[in-house]
């Protein structure tokens, strides 16, 4: 006895309507819109800090001293060089300092714009085996207090003139 021949095309016993999903167009507008809004605040905020253009000096930046300041380099097994700023922070005002950033700029004697880096100071926890550092909110600076401090650059340009660079604290950040 012959197998029933299933015919390979069949047309839908019922027609399907198709709609269009305007739940799911609103949702995905709505996280698109969320994400646009969270961009244009992200750009506005990074414009405000601008860390390659020179910044005020904090009102604070004169309560506290950097002195003994010191330049060192150090290369690593891959080749890379890292040169360290090392020095004391002296908390000369009446607040506590739980963080503290600073400019560095790295003139030159090409006549060219000096190179500028903006990083927070870390303060040095230990010296042995190696030096160690940590953020000043994680010991903060009272009245009258002073500590060690170190700056890690990874990245000087050739031009720079070898000198000692200038430091300019930009932002303090007191209790």
């Amino acid at each position: 006895m012959p197998e029933p021949q299933t015919p390979t095309f069949r047309s839908p016993s019922e027609p399907t309507q198709r709609t269009f999903p305007v739940a799911a167009v609103g949702i995905s507008a709505g996280v698109i819109a969320i994400i646009i809004s969270f961009l244009v605040a992200l750009n506005t905020h990074h414009h405000s800090a601008r860390p390659n253009q020179p910044q005020p000096l904090d009102p604070y930046a004169a309560s506290l001293t950097l002195s003994g300041i010191a330049m060192s380099e150090s290369t690593s097994l891959s080749g890379g060089k890292s040169t360290f700023l090392d020095g004391h922070i002296t908390n000369r005002g009446s607040q506590t300092v739980s963080g503290v950033t600073v400019q560095v700029f790295f003139r030159n004697d090409e006549g060219m714009p000096p190179h500028l880096e903006t990083l927070p100071v870390a303060v040095i926890r230990t010296r042995e085996p190696y030096v160690d550092t940590q953020p000043i909110a994680a010991a903060p600076l009272g009245p009258g207090d002073e500590r060690e401090f170190r700056l890690i650059f990874e990245s000087i340009p050739d031009n720079w003139n070898t000198q000692l660079p200038e430091v300019h604290i930009t932002h303090v950040n007191t209790r």
